[in-house]
């Protein structure tokens, strides 16, 4: 049910994007893997299906239905990032051996989580042009999207699946005591969504992007380059 894109030959990278985005994300990132890598659009984004039910749980065994049974590196963003995490908890068969959380929002007010849910009620908008529909997606996401919106009766529509804002708040202690991997932390140093001092209340050390904000795969794909040098030697 999911769409991958999928290059390279080597050890395996595997690529998943935040909330509202595509696999088309990580274009600029994996210019710089020496390996193999695999990026999906998640369950209810881009060009894959829906799920009845949106769980970081449900999330991480779609992904884990295309990914090889052999060692693999995770590196998430965002809601990706957690799904990665549930991933590196062995539950769904995948054999991770680091998981690269960046982005992840791991402190969440009770209005953010009512915010949340009352979006995942709301029917997506359908709008008379490509370009609009496409502009809608990318402000969801938060970056660029050439892939996030699909033609239905009456126009366009961002390809997002407004049920997924519904996911909830993440067991972030829970899911890294799980984790039967490495766990690196990372964000932009300007990331308002996922603070140092957030993250450190987590583990010891977390990467800080410098200059870099929420969606450093986008903004500073170098920067990943760096930490994913480090995961290949």
């Amino acid at each position: 049910m999911l769409h991958v894109e999928r290059g390279g030959n080597g050890p395996l990278l595997v690529l998943l994007h935040g909330l509202g985005a595509t696999g088309e994300v990580w274009h600029d990132v994996v210019e710089g893997w020496s390996g193999s890598w695999l990026a999906p659009d998640l369950p209810g984004h881009g060009r894959s299906g829906r799920l009845d039910r949106y769980s970081f749980g449900s999330l991480a065994a779609a992904v884990a239905e295309v990914v090889p049974r052999e060692p693999v590196i995770v590196v998430g963003h965002s809601l990706g990032g957690v799904v990665g995490l549930a991933l590196a908890s062995g539950w769904f068969g995948v054999d991770v051996t680091t998981c690269v959380g960046v982005g992840i929002k791991v402190q969440w007010t009770d209005e953010e989580l009512q915010k949340a849910a009352a979006l995942a009620g709301k029917p997506a908008k359908v709008f008379a042009t490509r370009e609009e529909a496409e502009e809608r997606a990318a402000k969801m996401a938060g970056v660029p999207l050439r892939r996030g919106v699909s033609e239905v009766d009456g126009g366009w529509t961002p390809s997002l699946d407004m049920r997924a804002f519904g996911v909830g708040r993440p067991d972030m202690p829970g899911l890294i005591m799980a984790a039967q991997a490495e766990v690196v932390l990372a964000a932009g140093e300007n990331d308002p969504m996922s603070p140092q001092d957030h993250l450190k209340e987590l583990v010891p050390e977390p990467v800080a992007f410098p200059g870099a904000g929420h969606n450093v795969h986008v903004e500073s794909p170098s920067s990943l380059h760096t930490v994913l040098a480090q995961l290949a030697t």
